[in-house]
């Protein structure tokens, strides 16, 4: 989808580094877990709701890659009259999103690999 101009796809990280939530006895708070302890509750998706529309909003660039469990309605983040639009490579100052994404030769020819892998096979079995 590198040369549409009317659809892109943008990876939205905020749960790449996310923490469980704690309790204020640094126990785990469970009132963002639903019964069975591992799908989120009612606060927990709204937690995760919250992080996806910020992280939508971030330049691709500068997106948060962890969630704040805090249930604080004060950190959702709105659009704003200089960028009222979903952020992507092209609207994130990245004019030219080809070049970034370009696949590059790889540095290691793919004969050598083959080669590398036969003779430990044979060094393996002697």
């Amino acid at each position: 989808y590198r040369g549409r101009e009317d659809f892109a796809v943008v990876m939205q990280p905020f749960f790449r580094n996310a923490m469980l939530p704690l309790d204020s006895n640094g126990k785990p708070d469970l009132s963002f877990f639903a019964a069975d302890c591992f799908h989120f509750s009612a606060r927990g998706y709204a937690e995760m709701a919250m992080a996806l529309w910020n992280n939508m909003l971030e330049p691709v660039s500068e997106k948060q890659t962890y969630i704040n469990f805090t249930h604080d309605r004060s950190k959702l983040k709105c659009p704003n009259p200089e960028k009222p639009f979903l952020s992507t490579l092209r609207n994130s100052g990245f004019r030219n999103p080809a070049l970034i994404l370009e696949k590059t030769e790889p540095s290691v020819p793919y004969w050598a690999v083959i080669v590398t892998a036969v003779a430990g096979v044979l060094a393996g079995s002697l």
